[in-house]
């Protein structure tokens, strides 16, 4: 059934590229077994390395170089033994960060960090071998960041930043920013996983030297349907060949990727839905053809050298990225005869690079050190939605026009930045930088016609630059003390067709900027008391020109109003023994809008939805116990609002026409809320003799029944269409998995 499985998953003209990945990574296993030493000499140097390990030793070494309280390091060791079951949970390891997804596995996650609920990547800023994976302008909404081409095994570092501190950090940073880092070696290797809810998983890869430098190749092949009535049916390639040559002084690397992915998906559904026995349970689905297709190849390099007494490094990258995404989020609401069912598609190609040189120059007594750099891309894509039933298009006449979307879109996008980093005195520092962003768009509307009947277009040509300053002032009073004072300007590019109009046909707000600034502020101390425990603790503030709004009805998200946020984080590690870390993280956010906002649903109020109120992990890793090794995490994230404020009668006019007051309009009177989710995780690991191991992985093993994701949006079901003619407004709710486990065994060469 396995290989009747795997067949299945990549279309036909893709079977040869697997077939020869796969006999790629044979031959280097073979390579591998001649090259290696002796199992015995090698298992020597393992034991007598063994005791150096320290799971979270990147964590710890960050004293008396770190700009802030908030950037840290997660080394290889920790993104492997982390409890993960989808491969953009190992972004977890950055404290705060919350992944998870509402619909469908080859849909990109949803990300939640510092109380912001980031949609799907907007304002986490996310770099994968040096390649950007944020999407500007996107089907489904901006900053789309799918990382379901990420190959977990493969990563051997992520670097992040929380802030607006960081010249280096650019579009969609100012929250966060990720980077992943491939590794250039691995060993020889099988994995064959098996689990609940028809879960199937076979990965090879490996690595040999060839000519200078070393040449590695992987290939994953995956299958998953999930708890639901509809299974996801989630069937999904991913290829990887690398060539790196050279050191941590001077070298390079050239990678090129392949991922394909076919999927249905359950969405988030209606709760009067189950209520009312039109699905049988939590599991339902009220669209069962919802799904889609994803196709992602690309080829990166990246050159370090040193040049001149400095450090020079560069990447250059192209991305080819294909998407259709069908979802039926509102139902019955827009068209009563066929349904709301859209096919969200786009087809694009990203080009670019970026370069940085950083040199030691002294100022009089002073040592300092000065870093710059650039970068530049350029997107082209075609991109749109428009009405399908079943997945079959429909004619975009039939529905009001901002139903639809068709448009080829140019965006450009540059920047150079400059920071110096000087010491003072032996306890005082300064990071002063600033950054320039220039971006230029051009859309060409497909269904200009349509659009201007209606009184807009998305047509046309918008450009912005934006300066940024950005500092701190870093204090270490003693050896194993730091105290972080930051500020800084970033920003967030918008939707270019929602910069072209007028007014956003979606939440009628008046023109928006296609750079919107975001400004922040950060207090925080770093501290190792005693040698095995470190502590950060961080208090920022974050107001940004716009927010971006997620919006149902038309399955996207939007620019919306001004907002601000503040709020604490602490983390800390614990090397409690030599066998066992402990690793926790939690922040506590404020989050509202400057000023009233309708959401939709009759409601009003300056509460921003699905903003979580806190977020936290709390993991205990456990290495060099002979032959175990392994990961225990509780994951948790706060309670958070779904309507911006309570019912008020000018929304409920506007929203609900048919029914223009809060006692006659199909919504709630009150404040509602949503509730967070509470998950215990583990993966237990073996090591047999022979480079033979196991792994077993338990996922949500107290069983808890929540919500992965909630949203509060009108809709509309059939039986409702002659007593609801504005809809009625509901709690949506995507489930979490229920328990579920995978087993794991694989086969290292060459040990």
């Amino acid at each position: 059934m396995l290989i009747d499985r795997l067949i299945q998953i990549a279309v036909r003209p893709r079977r040869v590229l697997l077939g020869c990945a796969l006999l790629t990574v044979s031959s280097l296993c073979g390579a591998w077994v001649y090259a290696q030493p002796a199992p015995d000499t090698q298992l020597a140097a393992a034991s007598a390395s063994l005791d150096q390990i320290t799971v979270t030793a990147k964590r710890i070494e960050l004293l008396g170089t770190a700009e802030t309280a908030s950037v840290g390091v997660v080394a290889d060791e920790e993104i492997q033994l982390a409890p993960a079951y989808r491969p953009g949970q190992s972004l977890e390891t950055v404290p705060g960060l919350i992944v998870t997804l509402h619909s469908g596995e080859g849909k990109a996650n949803q990300y939640l960090l510092r109380g912001y609920n980031l949609d799907h990547g907007t304002d986490l800023a996310t770099f994968v071998d040096g390649m950007p994976i944020n999407q500007p302008t996107h089907a489904h909404g901006q900053g789309y960041t799918d990382l379901n081409f990420l190959i977990p095994e493969l990563a051997d570092a992520i670097t992040y930043t929380k802030g607006t501190y960081y010249p280096s950090v650019g579009d969609f940073g100012a929250v966060g920013s990720v980077r992943v880092g491939y590794r250039d070696t691995t060993p020889a290797q099988l994995h064959a996983s098996l689990g609940t809810f028809d879960f199937q998983r076979v990965l090879a890869a490996g690595s040999t030297a060839f000519g200078d430098g070393h040449l590695l190749a992987a290939s994953e092949a995956q299958h998953y349907d999930g708890p639901f009535v509809t299974p996801d049916a989630a069937r999904k390639v991913n290829e990887v060949l690398r060539y790196s040559d050279g050191d941590e002084h001077s070298g390079y690397s050239v990678t090129g990727m392949y991922y394909h992915q076919l999927w249905t998906n359950t969405t988030d559904i209606p709760i009067r839905a189950i209520d009312e026995g039109i699905l049988p349970n939590r599991f339902g689905t009220l669209n069962p053809t919802d799904g889609g297709r994803a196709q992602r190849a690309s080829l990166s390099v990246q050159y370090h050298e040193t040049l001149g007494g400095g450090q020079f490094s560069a990447n250059a990258f192209y991305v080819y990225n294909q998407l259709h995404l069908y979802n039926d989020f509102t139902h019955f609401l827009v068209d009563p005869v066929h349904g709301d069912q859209e096919d969200q598609f786009e087809n694009r190609r990203v080009t670019g690079g970026a370069a940085n040189y950083t040199l030691p120059v002294p100022l009089d007594n002073f040592q300092n050190e000065i870093s710059v750099g650039v970068f530049a891309r350029y997107d082209a894509l075609g991109v749109g939605r428009l009405p399908s039933e079943d997945r079959v298009p429909l004619a975009p006449q039939n529905d009001p026009a901002s139903f639809s979307n068709s448009d080829q879109v140019y965006l450009f996008a540059g920047a150079a930045y400059l920071q110096a980093t000087t010491r003072w005195t032996p306890m005082l520092r300064t990071v002063l930088g600033f950054r320039d962003d220039y971006q230029h768009g051009t859309d060409i509307d497909y269904l200009a016609t349509l659009h201007e009947a209606a009184g807009y277009s998305n047509g046309g040509t918008a450009d912005q630059s934006l300066f940024q300053p950005k500092g701190s002032l870093i204090y270490t009073p003693l050896d194993y003390l730091e105290f972080y004072l930051s500020a800084g300007r970033g920003f967030h590019s918008a939707d270019l067709r929602g910069v072209n109009q007028d007014t956003s046909v979606d939440l009628g707000l008046p023109h928006s900027p296609l750079l919107a600034r975001q400004e922040g502020q950060e207090v925080g101390v770093r501290a190792q008391v005693p040698r095995d425990l470190t502590l950060t603790f961080t208090v920022y503030n974050l107001w940004q020109q716009s927010e971006t709004i997620i919006d149902p009805d038309v399955g996207a998200d939007t620019a919306g109003p001004p907002s601000r946020r503040y709020g604490y984080e602490a983390n800390l590690t614990y090397k409690i023994n030599r066998w066992l870390e402990f690793y926790g993280s939690y922040s506590g956010n404020h989050a509202r809008f400057t000023r009233n906002f309708d959401d939709g649903t009759g409601h009003l109020g300056k509460y921003i939805t699905d903003a979580p109120a806190a977020a936290g992990a709390f993991a205990l890793y456990v290495t060099n116990l002979g032959p175990w090794s392994g990961g225990l995490e509780y994951r948790y994230l706060g309670n958070y609002p779904l309507s911006s404020g309570p019912c008020a009668d000018s929304a409920a006019a506007k929203d609900f026409p048919a029914t223009p007051n809060c006692a006659t309009a199909p919504t709630a009177a009150a404040q509602v809320n949503g509730k967070g989710f509470g998950e215990l995780n583990m993966d237990a690991r073996y090591a047999f003799s022979g480079g033979w191991g196991a792994s077993l992985g338990v996922y949500n093993i107290l069983n808890t029944h929540a919500a992965a994701a909630e949203f509060w949006y009108v809709d509309r079901l059939k039986s409702e269409i002659s007593a609801y003619p504005d809809g009625r407004a509901d709690v949506h709710e995507h489930p979490i998995e229920p328990l579920m486990a995978r087993f794991t065994i694989t086969k290292s060469f060459g040990t």
